[in-house]
């Protein structure tokens, strides 16, 4: 990881507070994320397999760096009930710079 390792925001949804739990503390305990903010009160419209249905979610906010975004969604997968998580990153373009730094030493591989 080098001080310019990009700041990104992984968005993912969780059907339920107890997937949501289970996710958000592994990714901040196996230092894949510095924060993960859950988000309740989500209603996801969507097609899957042939039908349009609407649900409750509750929307996950993972804060993350580039070099821990792969490890971070793989992470997800393995743990998510979804067959097919919903996992989108986008690349911060700006911010307080001390709590970029703090999100890039909080997932620093080498400090476990």
């Amino acid at each position: 990881m080098s001080i310019a390792d990009p700041v990104l925001l992984l968005f993912t949804t969780c059907p339920d507070a107890d997937s949501a739990d289970r996710i958000a503390h592994a990714l901040v305990g196996e230092q894949l994320a510095a924060c993960v903010t859950r988000l309740g009160g989500a209603r996801s419209t969507y097609r899957w397999q042939g039908q349009v249905t609407t649900d409750a979610e509750l929307q996950l906010l993972v804060k993350t760096t580039a070099s821990r975004v792969d490890a971070a969604i793989a992470r997800i997968v393995a743990l998510h009930p979804y067959e097919l998580p919903e996992c989108i990153a986008v690349e911060s373009r700006a911010g307080l710079p001390a709590y970029l730094d703090w999100i890039r030493a909080q997932t620093r591989e080498d400090t476990v």
